[in-house]
């Protein structure tokens, strides 16, 4: 299955409060807020939604396409990725502008505050998905993670004028874009990601109901946070899964990502919605473990035997022949 995995490269400033943002806010006074956190670390890791999720990829085995510009300080990101099964002779390479940085502080409940500067990522709008298919072949799938919003709207419009499927997946963007924009985005998806809360936002941006939304793509998959997630669809179908115990929660940064690459993996491997959410699942739980987003590691037999201990050993019987 030939995937391609558009969406922003960046680097992530990652930053720990001891505290919790929420002691700081005060009731009543929120129109206006002027607050500074005294953080007690910082780490800067490699990031960005496409390379995120090309990398889980890479590291289940796939070899993901990366659609993505990217700055003039490429070169060490390039070489890490191609290193862990990524495809990056594709990417737009900035003549003038760094790559993307993503800035996040989180608190000790896990909650987040951030800010992005989207660099190079606003080139992304020049890049045409054609004669990256005369190179590689036709998309099997395009996924279309956050990006320069002029170009997220121009992949899904010729993912729908060629019949290409494509996975719609909005996220960080959806604050950005207005409700039409996103109604361009999503309408005809054959995969939908969302949290709760972004859904909640989609509906309240679009005007569509929750039924209006799940009629405009094939499947739409939603993360419940701790609860797992859930995938859906107009015509019926329903699972929810729930998610492997963690054995720390060390940062949440990209947790979402890598479980759209576990999800995404599980498509190309042919397994049930289930086994593809189950997969999403445990990649996100070594995630949420781990100090930056592309820091986990594990073997194809640790992976297995953790995913048998999470969902019984018939499931793990159906993920191991394409990890062992």
């Amino acid at each position: 299955m030939k995937i391609g995995v558009a969406g922003s490269v960046g680097l992530d400033h990652l930053m720990t409060y001891s505290g919790k943002f929420t002691d700081s806010l005060v009731a009543g006074s929120l129109e206006k807020v002027s607050l500074s956190f005294l953080v007690d670390s910082l780490d800067v890791r490699r990031g960005g939604c496409a390379a995120n999720i090309a990398f889980g990829m890479g590291v289940l085995g796939l070899n993901p396409i990366l659609i993505a510009a990217v700055g003039k300080d490429w070169a060490d990101y390039d070489a890490w990725l191609s290193r862990h099964g990524v495809n990056t002779s594709h990417a737009l390479v900035s003549t003038t502008l760094h790559t993307a940085h993503f800035i996040v502080t989180t608190d000790q409940e896990l909650n987040q505050i951030a800010s992005f500067f989207p660099g190079a990522m606003s080139e992304a709008r020049n890049i045409e998905l054609s004669p990256i298919m005369e190179k590689v072949g036709r998309l099997d799938l395009l996924v279309i993670s956050p990006d320069d919003p002029e170009a997220m709207l121009r992949h899904s419009e010729v993912c729908r004028q060629q019949g290409i499927a494509f996975a719609a997946d909005p996220s960080q963007q959806m604050a950005r874009m207005d409700g039409d924009a996103i109604k361009l985005l999503i309408d005809g998806a054959a995969y939908l990601f969302l949290n709760e809360y972004e859904l909640a936002l989609a509906m309240q941006k679009t005007g569509w109901t929750d039924r209006e939304i799940l009629e405009r793509v094939k499947y739409r998959v939603v993360t419940l946070g701790s609860n797992g997630a859930k995938v859906e669809s107009a015509a019926g179908d329903f699972v929810q899964v729930g998610c492997p115990k963690e054995i720390s929660k060390t940062d949440p940064t990209g947790v979402g990502d890598s479980f759209r690459s576990g999800f995404i993996a599980g498509l190309a491997w042919g397994l049930s919605h289930e086994r593809c959410a189950q997969l999403g699942a445990l990649i996100a739980t070594y995630v949420i473990e781990t100090l930056g987003t592309q820091e986990y590691r594990f073997t194809g037999h640790e992976f297995v035997t953790r995913f048998a201990e999470a969902y019984g050993q018939a499931a793990a019987d159906e993920v191991s022949p394409h990890l062992t």
